[in-house]
């Protein structure tokens, strides 16, 4: 049976009505026979493990599978049938398995939910063995169990070169997908649908590049790091002369991906068309789409700053500004530390005496427009909607990066070694952003997981006796900018000189193709760029009239990184954790970085974190004056001071370290707000914590620690038990909400999971309860808080902190369906002000008490109202349904999809909230 999957934002296969009587006849089967990839080369022997000192206890997974690229024969068959590529989907059941099967699990058994992990293959494990391109230089080997490619290359060259060729065999399409995002070309090239738009317009708003534009970042990060530079670029050469030698081998043998023909670029019959060679640009453009999902932290100052008026508009200047802050949570002394030893790294803290801060006019604020002369599909109600939410993703502080780690001193494991359990959360899609791979070479040894197209190097993974991994940090390296405008709309104010703005433009045109068949369109996307960066807003200030603009430490840098990535691969360089730290600070991403080896655990917190001017709030926006500026700024080439690496948050040999993208270390602020009493590294410092201080942490008890964090639902288990001792203070007499609490008791008790009855019954125990509260919590914000903030403020705040964040909402990088959760919501707030209310203590307390306003009988009013509403509401309204699930489908409604974005389709898993791409690891040696 055809496998049931939601349509893709990038892939939509319009699949012909007759198509499985179709594929039934002779002729098909002759077409698939003849478009079918070669069969694998003749399997060789195993490569040598010598230099790998895990000792078997390095594993790691991503889902769904190795092989990302199916021909159009393959394409047709999983539409039709469901059937799969192999090595498409391996690694999607194991994955999935682990949120019921984590509960009996011991070491031996790990490896039924992860690979192993060990450098090498085993020669009985040999599925297939290829010399690319005849090269004598290298060699790429593939595992039986999961496909995933080992290079082994006797020259640099060679080995990168094997590189490139196994990434092109793995994701050729995801590659030549997102190098068109990067520069804003998606709709061209993949079709013109809604979400189509809205992701190139996100990512074009934040990095409008010329083609000059990415040439120079290659040459200014090649020509600024020596001699590591240099091999950077013959390195990224030689990985781009490996990806365009299969795509000339695939276009000649016809294996290429199908979905080059579905999407008009190539013919099945005559074969013409074609598939573009890579180009080092190419890679700038795909670096800087990752590096905005994930490792570009801050922006957000306009919203602040509209919240801030808002507050002051309801309460006054200083009690409205206390108000703010108070939300704002900045440094709250009750927010969950990655460095929880009691260091601090000031940064971004709030000024004594803020100086230059610009803020908008009352109601005076529009967002600049993007999209230009738009025609078509181009022009419609859908597109219209895409483009305002990918506006808003734009320009928003919340950072979706999503990841986490949970790594364990030595003195506190059982075998004395460190473990940890660590990866990215990546969103789910088919094929996923990551490909894992081994590559073992001249000064290159490592095994793990790279984004695709840019897997010249390991990014995440391990060494010889090494591991290392990273989660979104998110600190502040994005300012905001008013420059007064002069002349026009498109000159502005630079040091004194009226200079006009450049204008940069990609103008883009689709048709229906049988991938996509929205109808045809067209726009162009426009972006004004000062010497500042790009223009976001436009407004008055004080009666004048400014541009509101962009500036990213990381802007025109997005190549930088390729140092750092290239010193994780080196065995000669990384050799402890203060090289492994020397290695990270050459990552201008803001990232949580951490390592462990048989002996030592560590942590550091990279980014470009540039060294502002004396008084600036980094909360709002500033004057674009030379007094307001990054501290030897240079607009040419946008590079600044940035602080040293010692002000950075960083540690060695920590009891334990935890990261769910919550707050670092003490005083050190980041950019998103909601780093409160409650945060979903609550869920793992919890559980870490009761690990350390019983000492003869495993493998097993730190993995069980995480899926059990993974099928949490955070507001039941560290909100909900205040909110029923408001409601229990006295006795509940009604009906409906006694038993509403009833449910809600019994599933807290029973640890308050969001998980299936049974493995694969795809229906959750306490069902009923998980109803009541993914229906009570926005409807108890909204009664707690609005009637005390008033409509404007409360409407202020939610658009710098969204109120929810449940597995069936609609959010993270992929939409609904992405497994992530509870990153950003109300949770501490509603903690704190509960709390407050009950009379509890609280450290750094809302500036008032607004559930009841303060009074604890109306705030059980408010909550029991609400709580009977809630339980009112029937399933099919809680979760009304998609192209995925039907109204009502609970499991469904919650369950992780592999969005797609080529021509494969997979099943939908269990929800859980954890790392797409993971490692479970403990050395038991050291070179």
């Amino acid at each position: 049976m055809p496998r049931r999957a939601s349509r893709s934002a990038l892939f939509r296969l319009r699949t012909p009505g007759g198509l499985a009587g179709f594929l039934k006849t002779a002729s098909i089967c002759v077409l698939i026979a003849g478009l079918l990839s070669p069969l694998a080369q003749a399997t060789a022997a195993a490569a040598t493990a010598s230099n790998d000192y895990c000792g078997g206890q390095c594993s790691d997974i991503v889902p769904p599978g190795e092989n990302g690229n199916a021909t159009l024969a393959q394409i047709l068959l999983n539409q039709a049938f469901g059937t799969q590529p192999d090595h498409a989907e391996d690694q999607l059941g194991p994955y999935a398995n682990l949120a019921s099967g984590y509960s009996t699990l011991t070491d031996t058994k790990i490896n039924n939910f992860f690979n192993d992990a060990s450098f090498g293959v085993a020669s009985d494990q040999v599925a297939s063995s290829e010399k690319p391109a005849g090269r004598g230089d290298v060699t790429i080997v593939r595992d039986k169990k999961t496909g995933v490619p080992h290079i082994t290359g006797t020259t640099r060259y060679g080995t990168e070169f094997g590189a490139g060729y196994a990434a092109a065999e793995d994701r050729l399409w995801l590659m030549d997908l997102f190098r068109h995002v990067g520069r804003g070309q998606l709709t061209s090239f993949a079709g013109g649908a809604a979400a189509n738009q809205g992701l190139e317009q996100q990512f074009y708003r934040n990095a409008p590049y010329t083609e000059a534009d990415l040439q120079a970042q290659i040459d200014n990060a090649v020509a600024n790091n020596g001699a590591r530079g240099q091999q950077a670029l013959a390195d990224a050469n030689a990985y781009l002369a490996g990806i365009n030698s299969y795509i000339d081998a695939s276009d000649s043998g016809r294996y290429f991906p199908g979905e080059y023909v579905l999407t008009g670029h190539k013919d099945a019959v005559t074969n013409a068309g074609t598939i573009d060679h890579f180009k080092v640009t190419d890679l700038v453009a795909l670096a800087s789409v990752i590096g905005s999902l994930f490792g570009s932290g801050g922006g957000g100052e306009v919203n602040n700053a509209l919240s801030l008026i808002a507050a002051q508009s309801k309460y006054g200047v200083e009690e409205g500004t206390k108000v703010w802050e108070s939300f704002r949570e900045r440094n709250d002394p009750e927010a969950v530390l990655t460095v929880h030893d009691g260091q601090s790294f000031p940064y971004g803290t709030k000024p004594a005496n803020a100086q230059g801060e610009a803020l908008p006019d009352a109601g005076s604020v529009t967002t600049e427009p993007l999209v230009y002369d738009a025609t078509g599909t181009g022009a419609s109600q859908s597109a219209t909607a895409a483009a305002r939410q990918a506006t808003a993703t734009a320009l928003s502080s919340a950072k979706r990066g999503m990841s986490n780690a949970l790594v364990v001193s030595g003195k506190y494991t059982a075998s004395g070694h460190p473990v940890a359990v660590f990866g990215p959360q990546t969103g789910y899609f088919a094929p996923q952003l990551l490909m894992l791979q081994e590559i073992q070479g001249p000064g290159i040894s490592a095994r793990g997981a790279s984004f695709a197209g840019l897997s010249m190097y390991v990014e995440l993974g391990r060494g010889q006796d090494y591991s290392w991994s990273a989660t979104t940090s998110g600190q502040d390296i994005i300012d905001t900018y008013a420059v007064e405008l002069c002349q026009d709309d498109y000159h502005y104010l630079y040091h004194g000189t009226c200079t006009a703005m450049d204008k940069i433009e990609q103008k883009n045109a689709w048709k229906p193709t049988t991938a996509d068949g929205t109808a045809a369109g067209s726009y162009t996307m426009r972006v004004w760029r000062t010497k500042y960066g790009p223009v976001s807003y436009r407004a008055t200030v004080g009666g004048k009239k400014v541009a509101y603009t962009t500036l990213r430490s990381s802007y025109l840098h997005e190549a930088d990184s390729i140092i750092g990535f290239q010193m994780l691969n080196d065995p000669d360089y990384v050799k402890s954790p203060q090289t492994f730290q020397s290695a990270v600070q050459h990552i201008n991403y803001t990232f949580n970085w951490f390592y462990a080896d048989s002996q030592h655990t560590a942590y550091y917190n990279s980014g470009d974190n540039p060294v502002r001017a004396s008084g600036v709030d980094t909360e709002f926006p500033v004057w674009g004056q030379a007094a307001y500026e990054w501290r030897n700024w240079d607009p040419a080439t946008n590079t600044a001071a940035y602080t040293p690496a010692s002000q950075h948050p960083n540690s060695i040999d920590q009891d334990y370290y935890v990261s769910w993208n919550n707050k670092q270390a003490m005083d050190y602020t980041t950019a998103s707000w909601g780093d409160g009493s409650v945060h979903r590294g609550n869920l793992l410092e919890d559980r870490v914590k009761k690990l350390v201080a019983a000492g003869g942490v495993t493998r097993t008890k730190l993995v069980q620690a995480m899926a059990d964090a993974a099928l949490a639902d955070l507001r039941a288990e560290d909100v909900l038990p205040d909110l029923l001792k408001v409601v229990n203070s006295s006795t509940v007499t009604d009906p409906t909400a006694a038993a509403a609490v009833s449910k809600l008791q019994t599933w807290l008790t029973a640890g308050a999971k969001r998980s299936e009855t049974s493995a694969g019954s795809k229906t959750y125990a306490d069902s009923d309860a998980i109803r009541i509260l993914d229906a009570w919590w926005p409807l108890l914000v909204k009664a707690e808080f609005q009637p005390g903030l008033g409509d404007d403020l409360y409407t202020a705040l939610t658009a710098n902190l969204p109120i929810d964040e449940s597995p069936s909402a609609g959010h993270g990088p992929t939409g609904s369906h992405a497994g992530s959760s509870f990153q950003y919501g109300w949770w501490s707030y509603v903690d704190k002000d509960i709390r407050a209310v009950l009379g509890e203590s609280v450290k750094n307390p809302l500036a008032e008490k607004y559930c009841g306003g303060g009074s604890l009988s109306d705030c059980r009013d408010a909550l029991i109202s609400t709580l009977k509403e809630a339980a009112g509401k029937s399933a099919s309204e809680v979760y009304p349904g998609d192209d995925l699930c039907s109204a009502g489908d609970q499991w469904c409604a919650d369950s992780i999809n592999q969005r797609t974005l080529g021509g494969i389709k997979h099943h939908n898993i269990s929800w859980q909230n954890r790392p797409t791409f993971q490692q479970v690891v403990e050395y038991t040696s050291h070179r």
